[in-house]
């Protein structure tokens, strides 16, 4: 795993991202999940997955029924 450097520059909190992980754009989106938070080209396919999270509460949880486990034969 990288680590990346935390600094401030003027009032703003800055992140140096390693010359691996730099970005081909010159905006990005950025949410926040729990204690960290996600970067993502602002034109990405991705855009719409994240507007998709904010529709859910903070603490959505889907019930469902227990799962009955399957007995299946060897595959080999």
């Amino acid at each position: 795993m990288k680590v990346a450097k935390v600094f401030t520059t003027g009032r703003s909190q800055a992140v140096r991202i390693p010359k691996a992980f730099q970005f081909d754009t010159k905006e990005v989106i950025i949410q926040r999940f729990g204690n960290g938070i996600l970067l993502i080209p602002k034109n990405s396919d991705w855009q719409g997955f994240l507007e998709a999270l904010n529709e859910f509460e903070p603490d959505f949880k889907i019930e469902r029924e227990p799962q009955i486990e399957q007995v299946r034969e060897d595959f080999l």
